[in-house]
């Protein structure tokens, strides 16, 4: 299996979760900037009620889970534990080739 079907879907499920929990949300955001940068601050409260908070953290817990399968999927790929062997020569003469244009054949 290839990371990139979970990957999408992570981003989906993400993205759907993170918008309803912000787009149902009652809440403030400061930011205060100093000169030492030490002294900056951030401070976000979000409060979110309703169906969305349920259906908003599910579906952030699914994107999240789809993310982690993505990158376990890629570092496998990568090293070569799942998938086709392209490198392998039994395998490699299976593997069906398309047709090269005419502009790259070999000239004879």
């Amino acid at each position: 299996m290839r990371p990139n079907l979970p990957l999408i879907g992570a981003i989906l499920f993400l993205a759907s979760g993170l918008g309803l929990i912000i787009g149902y949300s009652q809440g403030t955001t400061s930011m205060n900037m100093g000169y030492p940068i030490a002294a900056s601050t951030l401070q976000i409260a979000i409060t979110t009620t309703g169906p969305a908070v349920v259906g908003g953290l599910c579906l952030t817990a699914i994107g999240l889970l789809l993310m982690i399968l993505a990158l376990i999927l890629a570092i496998l790929g990568e090293l070569g534990l799942i998938g086709p062997s392209w490198y392998s020569q039994a395998e490699s003469e299976q593997v069906e080739r398309p047709k090269r244009l005419k502009w790259f054949e070999k000239s004879k």
